[in-house]
């Protein structure tokens, strides 16, 4: 019988617990994984699948039509599915919502439970929307004692987060980003709103939000001066404009790229270093926290 697992299952799950299974899962044969994007103007498809050996087949449809919320409807819809390793029958219809909440934000929170300093206080998050909003829960699993800064283009905006999340607000960039010791950037942006010149010994800068091959977070600078480190190579480097332009370009090489979730035990920080993750978000991600969710929920 195929399992409906909804929204309803969060009670159940723990930050904290996510991570430790994605790091599992990267223990278990490499994930095949491919990805089709489709565009029309700034309006995406994106179709992901992903198959590891053992653990089942996933496939996530998603669309982002940046224009939504303008006329009161979200942003982010899709549909994510599971098929047994076995047999190939669905197995599991699982929430969108629910599946890449959490696997977005743990995605991140993995990297800087190994990169970020653990005494890490001061978390700037860029970027006021519905990932903003799951980053302060996941981040707050992990470094108890943070506070939380936001900044956002729209200054409602980052007063309504601030209000909904108990976050100081921003008024300058380059000054938050200056004292933070996390840097969260979760925009939509295409042009980098982040400056490599503004980064500081010792922080961790957590990218999110770049997902199409005309979309960066993060200028040449940022890239130069940090260690770098993705979720997956596959994924990451060949068709998101955060690595992709620079690497184009030669500003960095593909050796800048240390390691992804496979090397796990390579994700590691000496105090001055400014570390870098880019998170790409893989349809192996959601495979891994869609069996996370049903085990949870005691269905696995």
């Amino acid at each position: 019988m195929t399992k409906m697992i909804g929204p309803e299952a969060e009670a159940k799950l723990d930050w904290i617990g996510l991570t430790d299974a994605l790091a599992a899962g990267h223990d278990l044969p490499p994930a095949e994984i491919k990805d089709v994007f489709l565009y029309q103007g700034n309006r995406t498809l994106l179709n992901r699948s992903a198959w590891i050996a053992g653990l089942g087949v996933l496939v996530k449809a998603a669309t982002v039509f940046p224009d939504n919320p303008a006329q009161g409807r979200p942003m982010v819809g899709g549909a994510v599915n599971l098929m047994s390793d076995a047999d190939g029958s669905l197995s599991a219809v699982l929430d969108f919502g629910l599946v890449t909440k959490w696997k977005t934000a743990g995605d991140s929170l993995l990297a800087a439970r190994r990169l970020a300093r653990p005494d890490s206080r001061n978390i700037l998050i860029i970027g006021a929307g519905t990932v903003g909003a799951s980053l302060v829960q996941a981040y707050g699993a992990a470094f108890a004692h943070a506070s939380f800064t936001i900044w956002n283009r729209s200054a409602d905006g980052a007063a309504r987060f601030a209000r909904d999340h108990g976050a100081q607000v921003a008024d300058d960039l380059e000054t938050a980003v200056r004292a933070a010791d996390i840097i969260c950037c979760a925009t939509m942006t295409t042009e980098p709103v982040l400056c490599g010149a503004w980064l500081q010994p010792g922080q961790h800068v957590d990218l999110i939000g770049a997902y199409r091959p005309d979309m960066r977070e993060a200028d040449d600078a940022a890239l130069r001066r940090a260690r770098i480190f993705v979720d997956n190579r596959s994924t990451t480097m060949d068709h998101i404009g955060e690595l992709r332009d620079p690497l184009t370009r030669g500003v960095i090489g593909p050796d800048d790229v240390l390691a992804d979730y496979y090397d796990l035990d390579r994700f590691e920080r000496k105090p001055e270093d400014i570390t870098l993750f880019k998170n790409g978000g893989g349809a192996h991600l959601d495979l891994m926290t869609a069996h996370y969710i049903l085990g949870q929920v005691g269905v696995a």
